[in-house]
């Protein structure tokens, strides 16, 4: 099970994240198209990752899904964040109150 706070790394590229707000989807949480692994666990996958989850990842941005789990990528690499299949979107920063 997936909670806040994990640190979890990818098995086809160098993506790292920790898990900022879990949620039940992130059971599923893939990159590159292969199911994440616990950071001090070894990869059991070796490869590269699915051309189709291939736009990569960019480190200190926040990812989320419709449900509103999110992660936080501390180390980028090639593999795109999904659950299962669907990609997690890219968190939009707030925009700031203008200050006149």
């Amino acid at each position: 099970m997936i909670k806040n706070g994990m640190r979890l790394k990818s098995q086809v590229c160098e993506t790292q994240v920790i898990v900022v707000k879990a949620g039940a989807a992130l059971a599923d949480l893939r990159c590159g198209g292969q199911p994440m692994v616990h950071l001090d666990q070894e990869s059991s996958i070796a490869g590269a990752p699915d051309p189709s989850l291939a736009q990569g990842s960019v480190m200190g941005k926040r990812y989320v899904d419709e449900a509103g789990a999110e992660v936080l990528v501390t180390k980028a690499g090639a593999g795109t964040l999904s659950v299962g299949t669907t990609p997690l979107d890219l968190k939009e920063a707030k925009p700031l109150p203008a200050s006149d």
